[in-house]
């Protein structure tokens, strides 16, 4: 299900910030909508898949963002790490534009 989570003009392109969403268990699903230098919008678990470090406080650099304690990253389209130390992916979620909206779905990944 989609849930509305910020309005476009909420981040700038290189900007990114955390979010708490209801997951379909009704479990808290952190995650980091990022705004990418390029416009689009991306959200990804924002949790390091190398630590318990928040993603969302790391660099945005074009289609990445950069955990800012060990310095791997990211893909935003994609998950997958392009920088050790990291070697697993992070869950990357589907988000919508409707408008001004910006629509997340916690329920399925891509």
């Amino acid at each position: 299900m989609m849930q509305h989570v910020a309005d476009v003009t909420d981040l700038e392109p290189g900007e990114a910030m955390r979010l708490e969403l209801d997951g379909p268990d009704g479990a808290l699903v952190a995650l980091a909508l990022v705004r990418a230098e390029d416009g689009t919008f991306h959200a990804v678990s924002d949790i390091c898949s190398h630590g318990q470090v928040s993603l969302s406080e790391g660099e945005v650099e074009g289609s990445t963002i950069e955990c800012w304690l060990h310095g791997s990253a990211f893909d935003l389209a994609s998950g997958r790490p392009t920088a050790l130390p990291a070697t697993q992916p992070v869950p990357v979620y589907p988000v919508t534009i409707d408008g001004q909206n910006v629509l997340v779905d916690v329920d399925g990944t891509d």
